[in-house]
């Protein structure tokens, strides 16, 4: 690795950290109402501001079920299924893709035989491994991002295993967000007869 690759590394390393510093003192921006006023602001861009917001608290270590659960309040259960999951898969992606370019090639050459060995089985089932992971949330989903971008799973595989898997997540913590907001509002939702 050469110098200035060094560098650009550890710079791209510096800014993640301060930032999730600063975002961890300032969790304020994430309620529910803050979003809501930012979103207006925006009028019809207001979707593509969500899924940035998302994409960007995803790499910011922000829990994406919080997010989730707002998007649902916010945009229902079927607008906000779609831009909840398309922005948690775009953050996982770009968590993904920073995990590969700045650390996979120290943590190979530096890896145990026992991390090797975990890193060789999750390469060898590939997009299943991936499916397991998003299908049962016992992992938490931003350390689990970066942590795929350490193996050689191929990216097209990941984003599509990715997407796809998380979705049933997706729908149950979106409508949770909608039930909640219109049981809030007054609203008594008919879900069986």
């Amino acid at each position: 690795m050469n110098r200035r690759s060094l560098i650009y590394r550890l710079t791209l390393v510096g800014v993640l950290l301060v930032a999730i510093a600063w975002l961890a003192f300032h969790r304020e921006f994430f309620a529910a109402n803050a979003l809501e006023q930012e979103l207006q602001r925006f009028g019809s861009w207001a979707p593509l501001f969500f899924i940035g917001v998302y994409a960007l608290s995803t790499v910011l270590f922000v829990p994406g079920s919080v997010l989730t659960v707002v998007g649902g309040a916010l945009f229902g259960p079927v607008w906000g299924t779609l831009w909840n999951l398309t922005g948690a898969t775009l953050g996982a992606t770009l968590a993904f893709v920073v995990a590969r370019y700045v650390a996979s090639d120290w943590v190979s050459g530096r890896a145990g035989e026992r991390l090797a060995r975990l890193i060789r089985g999750v390469e060898e089932e590939g997009w299943r491994f991936v499916a397991f992971v998003r299908l049962v949330p016992l992992f938490p989903f931003n350390l689990v991002n970066y942590a795929f971008g350490l193996t050689r799973i191929r990216l097209g595989e990941y984003v599509i295993a990715s997407f796809v898997c998380m979705a049933p997540g997706a729908v149950a913590y979106t409508y949770l967000g909608y039930a909640g907001r219109q049981a809030a509002a007054g609203r008594v939702l008919k879900v069986c007869k």
